[in-house]
């Protein structure tokens, strides 16, 4: 029965501590770890770090980190302003241009 209303309850406890103040790492973490323990017992934090070990070991989620490092660097060296600037010269006339010109950056 109290399954049910789970989701809405843990929705209110979020946005109730979020008003209050508390930051939204804590309060998301907090409610995740009390929920856990709460609903599925201590066992659920050992299948939690299989499931982490698991992610980690998916190797289509390196590209994130360093796709965020590389526009980094081109933000940070200049070189993502000026090929902007270059493409919106060379596609400025064009409808549309700009969105252009942002994907080929």
């Amino acid at each position: 029965m109290i399954s049910e209303y789970l989701p809405l309850l843990l929705f209110a406890l979020v946005f109730l501590l979020i008003l209050f103040g508390y930051p939204v790492a804590f309060t998301l973490g907090g409610l995740s770890i009390l929920a856990g323990v709460l609903i599925y017992d201590i066992d659920f934090f050992y299948l939690l770090s299989l499931r982490i070990y698991g992610t980690m070991h998916n190797f289509v989620l390196i590209a994130v980190p360093l796709f965020v490092f590389m526009g980094i660097m081109l933000e940070k060296s200049g070189l993502a302003e000026s090929l902007l600037d270059t493409m919106a010269s060379l596609f400025g006339r064009m409808k549309g241009g700009l969105a252009v010109s942002v994907v080929i950056v």
